[in-house]
């Protein structure tokens, strides 16, 4: 399987990924510190997390998976949401927390 069928099956078998640096636990970057924080406040569950800097193939398959150049990138129901500041603005505005009220339990 080349990397952007990885990525496509990643994000279309997970209600909500999270392509980021570092971990939830130990982010490596303010942005995707701020995406795990986002998410943890609006209680989302079963989060899939990758860290782009353990896997040099997905690091560069994920910038044209999406044709976004930067992480972390966010994903619900397989749908491309944003980075940081993208998600920063629907969270602020209630968007997002209506986005994850829609994934099936």
């Amino acid at each position: 399987m080349d990397i952007q069928q990885v990525i496509k099956q990643q994000v279309t078998t997970h209600p909500v990924v999270v392509y980021m640096k570092g971990t939830p636990a130990a982010p490596r970057c303010g942005f995707s510190a701020n995406a795990i924080n986002i998410l943890n406040a609006l209680g989302a569950k079963d989060i899939f997390t990758v860290n782009i800097l353990e896997n040099d193939d997905i690091r560069k398959g994920i910038i044209d998976y999406a044709n976004w150049p930067t992480v972390p990138q966010i994903y619900i129901n397989g749908e491309f949401i944003g980075g940081s500041d993208i998600m920063t603005e629907m969270y602020q505005n209630g968007e997002l927390k209506s986005l994850l009220s829609k994934i099936s339990a």
